[in-house]
């Protein structure tokens, strides 16, 4: 039935009605789905799928954990994963994605495969930014990355005092002055 047979549903076939499924997304299921951004994981997925005359409405519920390469020492990290998505599907004559939540399936093959809709679900959950906690970077790369470091004459350095970098908002970035000047006539005006 192939790798992601698991993933299979036949809607076609399926009775009216309410139906519950339970899925388990661990690392063989990332490995196997070969995707950019998770490649490790375990993922709990709870669907829950209302089937009428008309088309199936799919409600998912993703939580659990994905491991991503964390952005500053690239060593791997657990990215906490909680959230819901919503897929309908309808029988047309051919395969078409109406929207991103309206998909189309030829009527006479009738089935659809999770496994990538599961896939997808999870790694846009994931932040565009994953760092480790303060503190959990790994240390060598971290101090690897000070050592190599150019900074500007003018410019402090952006790394704590634990050889991490601080966290953007911290740090003052000078401004250029044609919006300072903006800035000083919105605040003239205000007053």
């Amino acid at each position: 039935m192939g790798k992601f047979g698991l993933y299979h549903i036949d809607l076609k076939n399926l009775t009216p009605g309410v139906h519950e499924y339970d899925y388990l997304l661990e690392n063989k299921f990332f490995a196997d789905i070969e995707g950019d951004l998770v490649q490790k994981g375990k993922v709990q997925v709870h669907l829950t799928l209302r089937k009428s005359a008309l088309m199936s409405e799919l409600n998912f519920h993703l939580e659990g954990n994905a491991v991503v390469p964390c952005d500053r020492c690239l060593d791997d990290m657990d990215q906490p994963v909680s959230t819901d998505a919503r897929l309908i599907v309808k029988f047309g004559k051919e395969y078409a994605e109406e929207s991103d939540e309206v998909l189309v399936i030829p009527e006479d093959d009738g089935t659809i495969n999770l496994a990538w809709f599961l896939y997808e679900f999870v790694a846009l959950a994931v932040p565009m930014k994953h760092v480790h906690a303060p503190g959990k970077c790994n240390k060598e790369m971290s101090s690897k990355l000070r050592k190599h470091r150019a900074v500007r004459a003018d410019e402090e350095d952006d790394f704590s005092d634990n050889g991490f970098y601080e966290d953007d908002s911290d740090v003052d970035q000078p401004t250029d002055p044609r919006w300072d000047a903006l800035k000083d006539l919105i605040e003239n005006n205000n007053n």
